[in-house]
């Protein structure tokens, strides 16, 4: 991309550069649809992991305890 471009970007305010994003995505999403499609493996392992939680709702943790031990270094 070119230097000139970022650096006009990067005069844009954070409100700004977020509706910029908004539009490029939104540009993609109409541009090439079938680029955002899953691939039948990947619906696969969606299924699967559907099915799992369903049968053992009780396994595995939650998003916010994986970022909170994350954030506390625990890796």
């Amino acid at each position: 991309m070119q230097n000139s471009l970022l650096n006009e970007i990067k005069k844009l305010s954070v409100s700004e550069r977020i509706l910029l994003v908004e539009e490029i995505w939104d540009g993609i999403v109409d541009a090439d649809n079938d680029a955002l499609s899953l691939s039948e493996a990947q619906c696969n392992e969606l299924e699967r992991r559907i099915e799992t939680y369903q049968d053992q709702p009780d396994v595995g943790r939650c998003w916010h305890e994986i970022q909170e031990e994350y954030r506390r270094g625990g890796r």
